[in-house]
């Protein structure tokens, strides 16, 4: 037994530092940031990334709708939520940074990033930006400009949890269900990308949990399209 004692006291003292150490370097109080998740955009066009992920966004800080499951984003819920009208322009505004709009007794305000990542972290943005990181919806909107008319595409979405997306005004495809983020998840029906401009907008509604999504054009073959570039106006200013 003295020699169990021995032993095992040194032991327990090690642990008790090392608990001490990782206190005193993550504190509660610890500010938050964005960062690493996401850098500020520029007005330079930004391609996709080497997979044909789109990484460039403007992002509406969180709007407050309480869910206690995501159990419950069926279809018709989903639909519903997203087709109430949260703020003036919804399915049509192509904001620019900082722009604020507002929702309720909400004052919220357009972000327009980078990603760092293929996937777009919500739960980081809203997290950093000390906003509601639970029963949320999120806004996101970027400006696709394509070198010429691509018929035939398809878009390919993976989201936390449900979501919508449109492209040029017109619904492109849909994630509903509970839901963990999976590349491609959900693949659209043909659609073209017109030469030059194209608006892309999604919305992603979450409960309890992370939230992200990662969002691609693929074509016929299921090849990544990058001859894109993503465009903000006066993005940074």
């Amino acid at each position: 037994m003295k020699t169990l004692r021995k032993i095992a006291l040194p032991v327990f003292g090690v642990l008790a530092v090392s608990t001490l150490r990782v206190v005193a370097v993550t504190p509660a109080d610890a500010p938050r940031s964005i960062a690493p998740y996401f850098t500020a955009a520029t007005a330079s066009p930004k391609a996709p990334d080497k997979d044909g992920f789109l990484q460039r966004w403007l992002l509406l800080e969180p709007i407050n709708k309480p869910n206690r499951s995501n159990a419950g984003f069926v279809d018709s819920y989903v639909r519903e939520a997203f087709n109430t009208a949260y703020f003036p322009d919804q399915f049509t505004v192509v904001p620019h940074d900082s722009d604020k709009v507002k929702v309720g007794d909400q004052e919220l305000v357009w972000h327009a990033l980078d990603s760092t990542n293929f996937n777009v972290k919500l739960f980081r943005f809203a997290y950093g930006l000390n906003k509601t990181v639970y029963g949320v919806i999120f806004w996101a909107v970027t400006v696709v400009d394509s070198p010429r008319e691509i018929p035939n595409v398809r878009l390919a979405v993976g989201s936390n949890s449900a979501s919508m997306w449109w492209l040029n005004g017109k619904e492109a495809v849909d994630l509903f269900g509970d839901r963990r983020m999976v590349m491609d998840d959900c693949v659209s029906p043909r659609l073209t990308l017109a030469k030059g401009r194209n608006v892309l907008r999604g919305a992603v509604i979450n409960g309890p949990g992370m939230s992200d999504f990662c969002v691609r054009f693929i074509d016929e073959n299921g090849e990544p399209i990058k001859d894109l570039s993503l465009t903000l106006e006066n993005a940074g200013k």
